[in-house]
């Protein structure tokens, strides 16, 4: 379905990462206005409501100017997740706008150059990664400790503690920037799909086992 207004200014969120990120993006040059980012991986619930705020204000703007929301749907751990993607549909209902859920290896992804590798933290020494070749995703998303991570790329980016682990030169992006969430929005002229988390895992509860 078509939406009925072009979309033009754009509230850029993620919590996938440590980087509580915040940003107001014009569409037409991604051209960012404003952008806050609180690396805390404990902070997502605290900083996040801050920081869409404080962005907005640095812009000049309000919540009622905004066009659309994009929300990095992970891979990542499920709290962080759950308070980006809840506050996402929260700003998208309140306001009647569209929200687009995008990966968020892809948002650090599509600012990389020739072939990539882009790794974030998954905890329990393992990384969540994905392959690109020229900001576009060709593999993964994915979960498994580093070594078991495919070999290919040409150069490693994201988190600067996991792209460590890698003999790869280096590009430049870390985390999700609020311009790479709304470069990786592939349509936005027609109604977004329901957001979808990217956990990669199965829960870590596992159903009891009754013994007879």
């Amino acid at each position: 379905m078509e939406l009925e207004h072009a979309v033009t200014l754009v509230l850029a969120i993620d919590t996938a990462t440590p980087a509580v990120t915040a940003g107001i993006v014009r569409v037409d040059g991604l051209e960012v206005l404003a952008e806050r980012v609180t690396v805390d991986a404990r902070a997502h619930a605290e900083q996040l409501t801050p920081n869409t705020v404080g962005a907005l204000a640095d812009a000049g703007l309000s919540v009622d100017d905004l066009d659309a929301v994009v929300v990095g749907c992970g891979p990542g751990p499920f709290t962080g997740l759950r308070v980006g993607m809840a506050t996402a549909a929260a700003y998208g209902h309140a306001l009647g706008v569209p929200v687009h859920g995008v990966c968020s290896l892809d948002a650090i992804g599509i600012e990389t150059v020739g072939e990539a590798l882009v790794v974030t933290d998954a905890r329990r020494r393992e990384v969540y990664w994905a392959r690109y070749r020229d900001g576009v995703r060709v593999d993964g998303p994915a979960v498994c400790a580093p070594a078991d991570v495919p070999a290919g790329a040409a150069a490693v980016a994201g988190s600067p503690e996991h792209t460590a682990l890698f003999d790869l030169p280096r590009q430049a992006p870390v985390y999700p920037t609020a311009s790479g969430l709304v470069h990786a929005v592939a349509d936005w002229t027609s109604e977004p799909a329901p957001l979808v988390p990217l956990y990669l895992r199965r829960p870590d509860a596992k159903p009891s086992v009754v013994s007879r």
